[in-house]
This record gives structure tokens, sequence and C-alpha cells, in this order.
């Protein structure tokens, strides 16, 4: 019950109102660093073909400390919440190869479940309607520029969209409670070009 009670905090960090992302007088003071990811189907065959992007901007937060905010826009999903993580390896061919979630913690946990949801690239679900999703949080377990939590390590990392919802496992390791398959993947790239939109 202890382990229940204490995750409910952190989960709910990490989605942060939109006008949060708005409001925060930071975020044009100084030269951030962004990243995208172009997402794709895992397997177009079973799904059908989906495809979308995420954006990634990184940014003091007005503690002080790095934060990033996701955007993702995803569509040729089935209606409903689908869970979305940051997995550890940038590789999405086949889907299998990003490997579990991103978290360089020494969790020492064998199993892709058993420290969910309190691994780094833990994220919200993406809400589909009529085939169209869209997503937007905050996040400061991960970072784009160089550090421990950055997604931009030896082997990179890649956004996974699973064909469930993240329940947040309240009652521990249970199969599929972190979505279950993977319907979608992209590998997240560094941005050069600064002229680049946030969120086209």
């Amino acid at each position: 019950m202890k382990r229940m009670l204490s995750a409910l905090p952190v989960v709910a960090s990490l989605a942060l109102p939109t006008g949060a992302l708005a409001n925060d007088d930071h975020r044009d003071d100084v030269r951030s660093v962004r990243a995208i990811a172009r997402i794709q189907a895992c397997d177009a065959a079973a799904t059908g073909p989906i495809s979308g992007v995420a954006r990634l901007i990184e940014r003091p937060s007005s503690e002080g400390v790095k934060v990033v905010d996701v955007a993702m826009r995803v569509r040729g999903l089935s209606d409903g919440k689908h869970a979305v993580h940051i997995h550890a390896v940038g590789l999405c061919s086949p889907c299998s190869m990003a490997g579990g979630h991103f978290d360089p913690g020494p969790s020492g946990n064998p199993s892709p479940d058993g420290n969910h949801p309190f691994h780094s690239g833990d994220l919200i679900n993406i809400d589909v309607k009529r085939g169209f999703g869209t997503m937007r949080t905050t996040t400061s377990r991960v970072t784009l520029s160089p550090g421990p939590l950055s997604v931009f390590d030896a082997d990179g990392s890649a956004f996974i969209i699973h064909v469930l919802p993240d329940t947040y496992c309240p009652g521990g390791e249970v199969a599929g409670c972190a979505g279950g398959a993977r319907a979608a993947c992209g590998r997240i790239e560094l941005v050069s070009d600064e002229s680049d939109s946030w969120f086209d």
C-alpha cells in the first residue's frame, strides 16, 4: 500500500498543464537544446500505417534544474490511451531493438516492469481520438545535454508507443501494466537548426 501511495505524486508531476509551458518566463532566456523523433509503426502489416513526430526541448526551470518539454502528435493508432516511454536504445528496426525503458541509474532490476513507473523514461499516455493523438508533458528525469540522464548516451534512445495504456503498475509488477506490445517507435535525434519549429 505504501508503494502505491508513493507513486501518485511522481506520476502526477509528469503531466503539467499546457499553460505551464507557455507561462514559464525562462524558456526563451537561454539557448535551448532541441531534439526530434519521427514515429513509425513497428509492424504496419498488423497495425496499419502509423506516423507522427515528437519534439523535445531542454530548458532550465524556475528552480534552475534542467527540464525537458515533450510534445507528440501521432496518426494511425487505435482510439484510446497508449503508453509512451523513452527506451534505452536508439534503434527501431525491429522495435525490440529499442530495449527496455530508459533508466541509467543502478536499479539492478532485470524486469522491464519491475521499477515502473519510476524509470527515467516513463512518461504519460497519449490519448487518441478518431485516429489522431496528441501529448504534451514536462519531465525532469532526462536531459538532452550531456550528463548522467542524457538520452544521447553511447547507444542513443527512442520513443516507444505501446498498444495498450499505461496503468503505472499500482499493484507492482503485473504483465502488460506498462502498455503491453509495441505499436510504434521513433529514434530521438538532436536538432541543430534553431529555426526548426517547436511544434508545427
